[in-house]
């Protein structure tokens, strides 16, 4: 008997996730998750009946699918010019396909971004033990090394993302409301106001994948990520601010910006900390606005 499609489609969100968080790319999480169907399609019958956990061994097949487009990718980002931001996911509505996917904060972007320090080994260790809680012996298999590097690679992955320590997601309300004042103050080239909803450690990442013009490292502090803001002001006139339509990026409030004569479209979402922006992540590179 084929495989039920729709007994598998039941897994599909938890699978995008797991796809998702691991490689930073929606095409990849997509094509992982339809291999990890042709698999378990091409299963007998008997195979398919001793499979006691069919969420966990469709998980841990995506994770292996995932962990070898992560090694193949190392190189192509350390040629990356710029820095790296995930494919951002825009949802426009609980109907959206990809809304199941957004509920989950480990996909919000700033939790996306730290992900980005961690080996491919440390991130599929960690995304399988936050999505499953696998013991490490079935994560080992996934990452065919012993037991106890299985386990060294899980506990430094969730060190280094302690010690990045992401912000907690901010309510929608909070962070709807903020991006609103943000948008209102930079739009009349209010320096001060800027400064004010900045976080004092505020970052600012722009990924143009050398393909446009955007700031090739990380600006920090509020005074030099407003400044940097107000240069964009002066340099593109008022079609900077016009033209935002509200969309909601990785689940969180965001912007889709529109092109101009010399601006590129993109999309662009914060992080909140305590009422203030600690992060702007804006992504203008084409090949990732497909989504």
């Amino acid at each position: 008997m084929p495989a039920d499609p729709a007994a598998f489609e039941s897994h599909r969100a938890h699978l995008l996730r797991v796809g998702y968080r691991s490689t930073g790319s929606l095409v990849d999480a997509e094509d992982a998750v339809q291999d990890a169907w042709l698999r378990w399609s091409a299963l007998s019958d008997a195979e398919r009946a001793d499979v006691r956990d069919v969420r966990g061994f469709l998980t841990t097949t995506v994770a292996r699918l995932c962990l070898d487009r992560l090694r193949s990718a190392a190189a192509r980002r350390e040629r990356y010019v710029g820095p790296w931001l995930p494919e951002p996911l825009l949802t426009t509505g609980r109907d959206d396909p990809l809304a199941a996917v957004v509920q989950d904060e480990g996909v919000r972007m700033a939790a996306m971004v730290v992900l980005e320090r961690l080996s491919p080994p440390q991130r599929v260790a960690l995304v399988l033990h936050e999505a499953l809680d696998l013991p490490y012996a079935a994560i080992a298999d996934v990452l065919d090394c012993s037991e106890a590097t299985a386990r060294q690679h899980a506990a430094r992955a969730r060190r280094i993302v302690a010690e990045a320590a992401p912000p907690p997601p901010a309510g929608d309300a909070e962070q709807a409301a903020v991006l609103t004042a943000f948008a209102a103050a930079l739009a009349r080239a209010d320096h001060a106001a800027l400064v004010s909803l900045l976080h004092p450690d505020a970052v600012y990442l722009a990924d143009g994948g050398g393909t446009v013009k955007a700031a090739r490292r990380p600006v920090c502090g509020a005074d030099k990520v407003a400044r940097l803001l107000l240069g964009f002001l002066r340099r593109y006139g008022p079609e900077l601010t016009t033209g935002w339509t509200p969309v909601l990026v990785n689940g969180a409030a965001g912007v889709r910006t529109q092109a101009g004569s010399d601006l590129p479209a993109g999309v662009v979402t914060i992080a909140v900390v305590d009422g203030r922006i600690s992060g702007i992540y804006q992504v203008i590179n084409p090949a990732k606005l497909a989504c």
